[in-house]
C-alpha cells in the first residue's frame, strides 16, 4: 500500500513532466530558430501543434503501457525468486486502468499549456521558466507523501484530487494507499477532461496570435485581451 502507489506516482509525475517538456522544447526551439516559418508554409498552426501533441503523447503513452504490462510480470518474477513480502503484493486491474486514463488526460493538459507557453515566449529558456510554475503541481503530491499517509482523511487531499494540475499524481497515490470514493473519482476525471478542452481552446488562441512573434514576450494585459477576443 505504500511502495507500489509511491513508485507508480513517481513514474507518472516524471512521464508527465518529460512528455510536456518535449512539446515545449520542440515548439520553442523551432520558433527561436525561425524554423517555424518554414513549417507553417506547409501546414497550419493547428496541424503542426496537433501532430506534435499526438506524436509525443503516443510515445509517452507507450512508455506508460510498458510500465503497466511489465510491473505485474516483474512482481511475479520477484515473488517466485525471492518470496516473502513481495509474493503478497497484488496490483488491481482498475489501478492500472486509472493510471493510463490519468496519464492521457494529464498529458493533454500539460501539453496544451506547454504549447501556449511556447507561443508567447521569445526563447526556450523563458518558456521553461513559465512552464515550471504549473509543472510544480505534478511533483507536489510526491513531496506530501508522508502527510498523506499520516492524515489520509484530510479535506486538502479531496480538493487537490479535483484540482486538475495535481489530480493525476495525487489520485494515483490515494487510490493505492487509502482508496478514493467513486464520486470524487468521477469529479476528478470530469474536471480534468474539461480542463484539457479549455486549455486547448486557450492555447489555440495564443498560437494563432503569437507563434510568429519574435524578440519579446507579450504583456499580461495583451495576453488577456487575446484570450478574450480570440
Amino acid at each position: 500500500n505504500l511502495i507500489i502507489p509511491g513508485l507508480f506516482a513517481f513514474l507518472m509525475a516524471m512521464s508527465l513532466s518529460f512528455s510536456s517538456t518535449y512539446v515545449l522544447q520542440g515548439l520553442g526551439e523551432e520558433k527561436e530558430n525561425r524554423l517555424i516559418e518554414i513549417l507553417l508554409s506547409s501546414v497550419s498552426a493547428r496541424q503542426l501543434v496537433a501532430g506534435k501533441l499526438l506524436g509525443i503523447g503516443t510515445a509517452g503513452l507507450l512508455q506508460v503501457l510498458v510500465w503497466v504490462v511489465s510491473l505485474p510480470l516483474l512482481l511475479n518474477l520477484a515473488s517466485s525468486s525471492i518470496g516473502g513480502t513481495i509474493s503478497t503484493i497484488r496490483i488491481p486491474a482498475h489501478f492500472l486502468a486509472l493510471g493510463v486514463a490519468y496519464f492521457v488526460l494529464g498529458y493533454g493538459l500539460f501539453a496544451v499549456l506547454s504549447a501556449g507557453v511556447a507561443a508567447i515566449s521569445p526563447s526556450v529558456r523563458d518558456a521553461q521558466g513559465l512552464a515550471g510554475l504549473f509543472g510544480i503541481f505534478a511533483i507536489a503530491p510526491i513531496w506530501c507523501y508522508s502527510l498523506l499517509f499520516m492524515f489520509p482523511a484530510s479535506v486538502v487531499w479531496i480538493v487537490f484530487s479535483i484540482f486538475p494540475f495535481s489530480a493525476p499524481v495525487l489520485v494515483m497515490l490515494r487510490v493505492g494507499m487509502t482508496g478514493v470514493p467513486p464520486v470524487q473519482l468521477v469529479a476528478s476525471l470530469i474536471v480534468l477532461a474539461l480542463s484539457v478542452i479549455g486549455g486547448a481552446l486557450l492555447a489555440a488562441r495564443l498560437l494563432r496570435a503569437y507563434l510568429l512573434m519574435y524578440g519579446k514576450r507579450p504583456r499580461l494585459g495583451e495576453i488577456i485581451r487575446t484570450l478574450r477576443t480570440g
